[in-house]
């Protein structure tokens, strides 16, 4: 995790603005009614972020977990994201600005086609089980790249991981999994282990953030093309937000 204000970065980019369009809203999903912030039109020069990327790429393999690539994005636009989001954040959350440990921001892209999906990849995932961390995706490319699914695991319930959860959500998805083999592909909606309760579309300039232990994943069609370049492909902006418990 990173500090936006204690910057070093010696690329940065011009400052960004809110768009004078700018409008969000806030969904509450599934049994638990989890709250999730959906901005449309977010920054008034948000093309800049896309220049920047392509600039600059310096791409690596995110993770285990991901299944493409992923490059630090600069902290202008994270500054950006607190002085623009922030009160919505926190309101939208029930946090506070004195909560926050951390955040970081990753340009990321999918890349990894299905046949080399690794079988936790096939299914929706978290990204942390912290009751008040937030992870959000900024969608920097059109409505053709696929948006992004939050899940609940249907033997258990859970739409949210805990570390109270976590154990218990294990052994039953584990179990399941060594009954059944599951197809190399990427999930699209509902299926016999977990229920999609909402999507939400690629959009240029939207913004969708929620509890980063929500079971989620990226919409990846089967007709998908798994393009690296950033100004072609499918490429987000990725923030996680680390909170104090």
């Amino acid at each position: 995790m990173i500090n936006p204000l204690n910057d070093t970065a010696t690329e940065r980019l011009p400052q960004l603005h809110k768009h004078q369009q700018f409008s969000f809203r806030v969904d509450y999903i599934g049994d638990e009614r989890q709250p999730v912030l959906v901005v449309d039109n977010f920054l008034a020069n948000a093309e800049q972020l896309i220049d920047y990327c392509a600039q600059h790429s310096k791409f690596n393999t995110a993770d285990l977990s991901y299944p493409g690539l992923r490059m630090p994005a600069p902290s202008t636009y994270l500054r950006a994201m607190l002085r623009d989001l922030g009160e919505i954040i926190y309101s939208t959350f029930a946090i506070k600005s004195t909560m926050i440990q951390g955040l970081r921001s990753d340009y990321s892209m999918v890349v990894t086609p299905p046949a080399q999906l690794r079988p936790p990849q096939c299914v929706p995932h978290v990204d942390s089980t912290g009751l008040n961390n937030l992870a959000c995706v900024h969608y920097l490319c059109d409505e053709t790249m696929g948006g992004t699914s939050l899940y609940r695991h249907r033997t258990t319930g859970y739409q949210t991981i805990s570390d109270a959860r976590k154990q218990l959500y294990l052994v039953e998805l584990t179990a399941q999994l060594q009954q059944r083999e599951l197809p190399k592909a990427y999930i699209n909606g509902s299926t016999d282990l977990f229920e999609q309760l909402a999507s939400y579309d690629a959009g240029f300039n939207r913004l969708v953030m929620y509890r980063s232990n929500h079971l989620h994943s990226g919409n990846i069609a089967p007709t998908f093309k798994f393009d690296p370049n950033p100004r072609t492909g499918r490429l987000t902006l990725n923030t996680f937000v680390h909170c104090q418990e």
